[in-house]
């Protein structure tokens, strides 16, 4: 039975989420560890590591050695067969090509593959969550940056192996300046990076705000979701304006997507999305419409099923498909 049991790991710009599985992908055991912010790639898969050690033990495990294998889903650009990872720019000091899955397999003691953390998130909720009565989706991710995954006839689309890019289809020409170096970028207005720059901004030019005050009094580094929600339930003026511009970007692009691919549905998960839920979900839906081409049949829009762990499940599926 043990072999059947697999690890999960979803890496993201704030926190790393692990799971342990069994064969019908039920969760046996969860841990949650915050993303370094600084240190490296090596500091970073030495937390992951260390999360997935305590999702083992809450599985009632006795140590990784009895996992059939782990899958991780990581920002960046991934390199399946070879278990790298480079430029993953939400991520401390992540510039260059780091070797991800060989590291975590030497430490771990057992095989690891790597995938896209959207794409692995969007299959978990085509095989397993909201998508699984439909044929075409497309997952949109809402955390420290933006990401998307394509699903058409039940199959990732991946193109050349960059499709799904979301966060930098472009809503402004000449528009705000994202995290890509580019300007105009759904990314820029909608990402919790940028969103948490833009906000620090506004806060030196004397812009009244609690958000950083918050995020002492909960003792965070980063405007994390659980922040931007605490200042929206307090009806904080600038956390309202900013998630507003971000919720147009994302209804612009969104729309944009479904007016190329005519996909039947839009699920939205990441960070964010999970955290703020279905009444934002609903607000991006009502952004949509002014920029759908067929607006008499709008795509179903939904909240990711699986929520927070939708990332890490979807990373214990690649087990299956890449290692066995």
């Amino acid at each position: 039975m043990a072999q059947s049991i697999r690890g999960g790991i979803d890496l993201g710009g704030t926190k790393i989420q692990t799971v342990i599985v069994d064969e019908s992908q039920k969760v046996l055991g969860s841990a949650r560890a915050a993303t370094p912010t600084g240190g490296g790639p090596a500091d970073v898969a030495a937390a992951m590591a260390g999360a997935l050690r305590e999702a083992t033990k809450a599985a009632g495990l006795k140590d990784t050695a009895a996992l059939a294998g782990i899958g991780v889903g990581s920002p960046g650009a991934v390199d399946e067969k070879a278990g790298t990872v480079s430029g993953a720019g939400n991520l401390p000091d992540w510039a260059g090509t780091f070797p991800l899955g060989p590291t975590l397999s030497k430490d771990l003691g057992v095989p690891v593959a790597i995938g896209n953390d959207v794409q692995v998130a969007t299959d978990a909720e085509l095989l397993l969550g909201a998508g699984r009565e439909v044929s075409s989706l497309i997952g949109v991710f809402w955390g420290t940056g933006v990401g998307s995954g394509i699903m058409l006839d039940r199959r990732p689309w991946l193109g050349r192996g960059a499709a799904g890019e979301l966060g930098h289809t472009v809503i402004k020409l000449g528009g705000a300046r994202c995290p890509c170096g580019r300007r105009g970028c759904v990314e820029a207005y909608a990402g919790r990076g940028a969103l948490e720059a833009r906000a620090r901004k506004r806060d030196s030019e004397g812009k009244a705000t609690d958000l950083f005050k918050l995020m002492e009094k909960h003792d965070r580094t980063r405007l994390t979701s659980s922040i931007w929600a605490r200042a929206l339930d307090q009806k904080d003026g600038l956390a309202r304006e900013l998630i507003d511009d971000a919720i147009e970007a994302l209804g612009a692009g969104i729309a944009s997507a479904i007016n190329l691919l005519d996909l039947e549905m839009v699920v939205i998960g990441g960070g964010l999305g999970v955290r703020l839920g279905q009444p934002y979900v609903e607000r991006i839906e009502l952004a949509m419409r002014p920029h759908l081409f067929v607006d008499d049949r709008p795509p179903d829009v939904r909240l990711a099923e699986l929520g927070d762990l939708g990332g890490a499940i979807g990373a214990a599926l690649l087990v299956d498909k890449t290692l066995h």
